[in-house]
C-alpha cells in the first residue's frame, strides 16, 4: 500500500512540476518555429510570476477571495507578454545579436522584479504570502476515483488542464492553420516566406509575443500553485529547463509536453530522493543539482538528432533577400 502511496504523489509532484515546463516550452515552439530564438524564457518566466504574485495580493486585499486567482494568472502572461516586446523589438526590428538580447531581457526581469518588489512591499525581499487568491485542486468526477492514477493527475490544478489543452491548440494552430504554416515558413526560410507575400516581420512579432504571454503564465502557474509568493529565487532556471524540453522535443509541441513530462520526472525524483532516510548522507546541493544534471545528460544524448529551423537566429532584413 505504501508502494502505491508513493507512486501516487510522485505522479502528483510530477505533474504540477512539469506544468510550467509545459507553459514555458509551448511559448519557446513558437518563438523559434518563427525564426527568433527563445533564451528569453527564464526572464518571461520571472516577469510574469512576479505579475501574478503581486496582482494576487492586490486582488486578495480588494475580497477576490480565491477568484482573484485567475485575473492574477492572466496578468502573469500579459507581463510575460510585456517583456517580449524588447525581445520581439531588439531581434525583428533592430536585427540585434538574438543570444544576446536573450540575456539582456533575463537579466532585465530578474533585477527589475527584485527591485519592483522592494518597492512595492516595504523593502522586504518577496511578496506577502497568499492565503486565498491561490489556485485549488480541480477533480474530474469519476476519473478521480481511479486508483493511483485519479488523485494524481485527475485531481489537479487548473492551470495543469489548460495547460494539457493548450497543448493540443497549438498543435493544431502550427500544423493545421494558415497562420502555423506562415509561422513555421518564416522560421524556415525568411526569404523565401517574403518572396512569397508573407509579412516576416509581424510573424515574428507575433511568434516572440506569444511565446511571452505562454512563458508569463508558466511563471504564474509556480506562484499560484506551489510557491504562494514571488522572490528572486522562485524562477531558478525553469526557462532553461524548458528551453531544453523544446529542443528534446524537436520544435514540436507534443514532443515539447512530453519533454516536460521528463523533466517533471526528475524534480519528481529530486523531491522523493530529499524524503528518503538514505538521503541524509547525500549533500543537498547533489540532490537539488539532479534534474539539471538529468537536462544535460538528455541534451548530450538527444540534441544532435534534433534539427532546429533553417532560419533560427538569423536576422531577417527586407533588403537583402
Amino acid at each position: 500500500m505504501r508502494m502505491f502511496e508513493a507512486l501516487g504523489q510522485f505522479l502528483a509532484i510530477t505533474t504540477v512540476y512539469a506544468t510550467p515546463l509545459i507553459w514555458a516550452s509551448l511559448g519557446g515552439v513558437f518563438s523559434e518555429r518563427s525564426g527568433v530564438i527563445g533564451l528569453a524564457l527564464e526572464g518571461y518566466m520571472i516577469f510574469g510570476a512576479f505579475a501574478a504574485a503581486s496582482s494576487a495580493v492586490v486582488l486578495e486585499a480588494s475580497g477576490w477571495g480565491a477568484w482573484g486567482a485567475w485575473p492574477a494568472f492572466f496578468l502573469g502572461g500579459l507581463a510575460g507578454m510585456l517583456l517580449s516586446l524588447l525581445h520581439a523589438y531588439a531581434s525583428v526590428s533592430l536585427r540585434a545579436d538574438q543570444v544576446v538580447s536573450g540575456f539582456v531581457v533575463n537579466f532585465l526581469a530578474f533585477g527589475l522584479s527584485v527591485y519592483l518588489v522592494k518597492v512595492f512591499f516595504h523593502g522586504a525581499g518577496q511578496t506577502d504570502t497568499l492565503r486565498q487568491a491561490v489556485f485549488g485542486r480541480w477533480g474530474i468526477p469519476l476519473l478521480e476515483r481511479i486508483p493511483v492514477l485519479g488523485p494524481s493527475v485527475f485531481a489537479t490544478y487548473p492551470s495543469t488542464y489548460l495547460a494539457f489543452l493548450a497543448v493540443l491548440g497549438a498543435y493544431l494552430l502550427l500544423w493545421h492553420t494558415p497562420f502555423g504554416l506562415h509561422l513555421r515558413a518564416a522560421g524556415e526560410s525568411a526569404g523565401a516566406a517574403a518572396t512569397a507575400g508573407l509579412p516576416v516581420r509581424r510573424i515574428r512579432y507575433i511568434g516572440v509575443l506569444v511565446s511571452g504571454f505562454l512563458a508569463g503564465l508558466g511563471g504564474a502557474t509556480v506562484v499560484l500553485t506551489t510557491t504562494g509568493n514571488f522572490s528572486h529565487a522562485t524562477i531558478s532556471g525553469q526557462g532553461f529547463i524548458a528551453l531544453a524540453a523544446m529542443i528534446f522535443g524537436k520544435w514540436h509541441p507534443v514532443g515539447a509536453f512530453l519533454a516536460s513530462l521528463f523533466f517533471g520526472i526528475g524534480t519528481g525524483l529530486k523531491n522523493l530522493i530529499q524524503l528518503t532516510p538514505w538521503a541524509r548522507d547525500i549533500p543537498l546541493d547533489a540532490i537539488l543539482l539532479f534534474p539539471y544534471v538529468l537536462t544535460l545528460l538528455v541534451l548530450a544524448g538527444f540534441v544532435g538528432r534534433a534539427e532546429a529551423p533553417r532560419s533560427l537566429g538569423q536576422a531577417y532584413d527586407p533588403e537583402v533577400r
